[in-house]
């Protein structure tokens, strides 16, 4: 797919990869009574696209540049990535190196968020950009920019991605992402 945006003019869709376009897990879904076929394997993992994952990338990418971002290792999300969204139009993929490290005390783990002030370093604005994500917490300091999207744990009945397209079709033309609400996106603009 060939792209005449540039990152002055072009709105950016950043979308995350686990539980938001795919679940992966070392387990049969099919073993826990879900509806559910894989569609690929990787490694110890089980793959499954979000139903109508390959419709709403084809149906976005006419209005946004896309690009995906996952706090997976760098050596998972990759491969992945290439195997779901090949034809894309990708203007980057980034993983857990590109992410933010912080240390959260109540849990004690390393938690991994996603800045777009590293995505505006490219030359992107802030206020053309949207984050796909079903994890407010890796995406908390960009809520002006973020669409929480529910996780996908599999399952064939899954149309949160149609949905999806149709919300972002209906605002891809608006100047500036950030000046209104996106957290009741299911229910219209």
């Amino acid at each position: 797919m060939n792209f005449e945006f540039n990152t002055r003019d072009g709105r950016l869709l950043i979308l995350n990869m686990d539980e938001t376009l795919l679940y992966a897990t070392d387990q049969k879904l099919e073993e826990r009574e879900l509806d559910a076929t894989i569609d690929f394997r990787f490694g110890p993992y089980y793959v499954y696209k979000r139903p109508g994952v390959d419709e709403f990338l084809a149906r976005v990418s006419k209005y946004f540049q896309l690009a995906l971002w996952s706090s997976g290792s760098d050596g998972y999300v990759r491969p992945i990535a290439t195997a779901i969204a090949p034809e894309c139009g990708r203007r980057f993929v980034w993983a857990r190196s590109r992410c933010t490290t912080h240390y959260d005390s109540e849990w004690m783990t390393y938690m991994y968020q996603k800045n777009l002030k590293k995505v505006k370093r490219l030359g992107y604005e802030l206020a053309r950009m949207l984050i796909v994500d079903d994890t407010p917490y890796k995406v908390a300091n960009n809520y002006g920019n973020a669409i929480y999207i529910s996780p996908f744990e599999g399952g064939s009945t899954d149309r949160e991605l149609e949905h999806l397209a149709d919300y972002l079709e209906s605002i891809y033309d608006h100047p500036n992402y950030r000046t209104f609400e996106k957290r009741r996106w299911r229910s219209g603009r």
